[in-house]
């Protein structure tokens, strides 16, 4: 063989060397980068952990908050805010009813005809009306004076099937999903906006003087009996269609709960006793927060960041307005840590928010080989694109971790609900149905989510107490439930009854 030859082998083997070196580095790096991504996730997984102790612990903060808010005003995280709702609905209501639910950037106006037990809701209707970005920021006048507008719109179209009890004023139950101080069960003054709105001079006024007052321009002869929030509407839907519900959870953008106390147990109510012995109290939950909480440094960050830092730590950790937030950024850090999508962090996943609970939900759902679905939402949500399967897996397990933990906080707060009304066990010869009424979008639509948190409900409970407790889907409670709430507490009651 010729030294011309020789050269030419050596510098092939030498090619040949360079290229699986590469490759070994390449697998290396690759292999360093799959580790650094499982330890992100596996460290995660570990501090987000809710075993059923935890569990039982959150559940006893809970219910410790409840007695300490019930107690005092300002004793406790949890406002435990007296509702004024003393008689929710119990289906023998009659008559027409109407109902308006403001809540954010739209709002519905909705009438039902209620026939007593035997025939319940004869007929409804409701529509809708957007509200134009200009009035949410303008005068409290003018944000009235539109809502008194359509609703003396919606009034003066009623037809076949909806009869006025003649010589007597329409009702209405107001829902107000706005942080309020309650005075009585039909009116209170506005704490602050929320939501986009910021019209500084209905702060500290009577939001039901306000409408009040737009309607009497209009001549509409309609007085507010009812002003509820979403989640006591929520409860009196379900109290309307089932006796034995004694709580409300709202797990959608937001979270909350309400529910049935006895009157005598509530030390800060100073008012004469109600007839019914019973008082809603809307415990405001969002707001709870306990060191038994498994909080991570990406929940630290996202309270940070927020706008209300150091408040609504539980909501940040269940609700559907966070969970997608949390999930992207894990992936942040996986982007620059272990370089899961190339060698930059992809631009849109810098962007708060952007990952939202219906995209995390429908990643957490995919059940195709190759997770086609995941792949088109990193596509189309964070423009990211050529993922690989085994990334594509760590998302969904991602996701999975993420749900779970506020899944089964979830189930620990309305068992401390229960606990605080004796309803967790069996007492001996008492066989005591409680059912829960369940509403939000992320607990109608977010599958994986729901059954993790019945689940871990029945855990908690045990077979035998769990036989007795049901969560039942209360639908479109804050609507109808305004309605039924302006039956139970109607002015002309005493003239009706027997």
């Amino acid at each position: 063989m010729g030294k011309v030859a020789v050269g030419a082998a050596v510098v092939c083997a030498a090619a040949v060397c360079a290229a699986a070196a590469l490759v070994v580095r390449h697998r290396m790096r690759n292999s360093g980068k799959w580790a650094r991504a499982m330890a992100i996730l596996r460290e995660f997984e570990e501090k987000c952990g809710t075993p059923i102790g935890k569990l039982r612990q959150v559940a006893d903060a809970m219910t410790v908050e409840m007695h300490a808010g019930l107690a005092s005003e300002g004793g406790s995280k949890l406002k435990m805010l007296i509702s004024y709702v003393d008689n929710l609905p119990t289906g023998d209501e009659k008559g027409l009813f109407y109902a308006l639910d403001l809540g954010g950037t739209n709002f519905r106006v909705l009438r039902v005809q209620l026939g007593g037990k035997e025939n319940r809701v004869v007929k409804q209707e409701f529509e809708e009306v957007s509200i134009p970005p200009h009035l949410m920021v303008g005068s409290s006048e003018a944000l009235f004076d539109f809502i008194a507008q359509a609703l003396a719109k919606f009034v003066a179209e009623e037809g076949e099937g909806f009869h006025p009890a003649p010589g007597r004023q329409r009702e209405l139950g107001f829902t107000f999903s706005f942080p309020v101080r309650q005075t009585s069960i039909s009116s209170g003054t506005l704490i602050k906006w929320t939501k986009g709105f910021s019209i500084e001079d209905t702060v500290g006024e009577d939001v039901v003087g306000e409408l009040t007052k737009a309607m009497e321009k209009l001549k509409l002869d309609m007085r507010v009996t009812a002003l509820v929030n979403d989640t006591i509407g929520t409860l009196a839907g379900g109290r309307y269609h089932d006796n034995d519900v004694i709580a409300a959870v709202i797990l959608g953008t937001g979270t909350n709960a309400a529910y049935v106390e006895r009157a005598h147990a509530i030390p800060k109510w100073h008012g004469l006793l109600p007839k019914s012995g019973e008082m809603v109290i809307n415990m405001e939950w969002g707001n709870f927060r306990s060191s038994h909480l498994s909080l991570t440094e990406y929940d630290h960050a996202l309270d940070a960041e927020s706008l209300n830092p150091g408040e609504q730590i539980f909501e940040k950790l269940i609700s559907g307005m966070y969970l997608g937030e949390i999930v992207r950024k894990v992936l942040v850090k996986m982007a620059e840590e272990a370089a899961i999508f190339g060698e930059t962090v992809p631009p849109k996943l810098k962007i708060p928010f952007i990952l939202r609970t219906p995209h995390m939900s429908a990643m957490h759902h995919d059940t195709s080989p190759d997770l086609k679905v995941v792949a088109s939402k990193l596509k189309d949500v964070l423009e990211i694109s050529n993922t690989s399967l085994k990334t594509r897996k760590i998302i969904v397990e991602l996701c999975d971790v993420v749900a779970t933990r506020g899944a089964r906080l979830s189930a620990a707060g309305i068992l401390g609900i229960l606990k605080k009304l004796g309803r967790d066990t069996i007492r001996v010869g008492e066989k005591q149905k409680s059912v829960v009424a369940l509403d939000g979008g992320l607990y109608e639509h977010y599958t994986k989510f729901r059954t993790t948190m019945e689940n871990t409900l029945k855990e908690l409970l045990g077979d035998e107490v769990a036989a007795n407790v049901f969560v039942e889907h209360s639908n479109d409670g804050s609507g109808i439930g305004a309605a039924l709430l302006a039956a139970s507490h109607s002015q002309y009651l005493e003239i009706d009854e027997p």
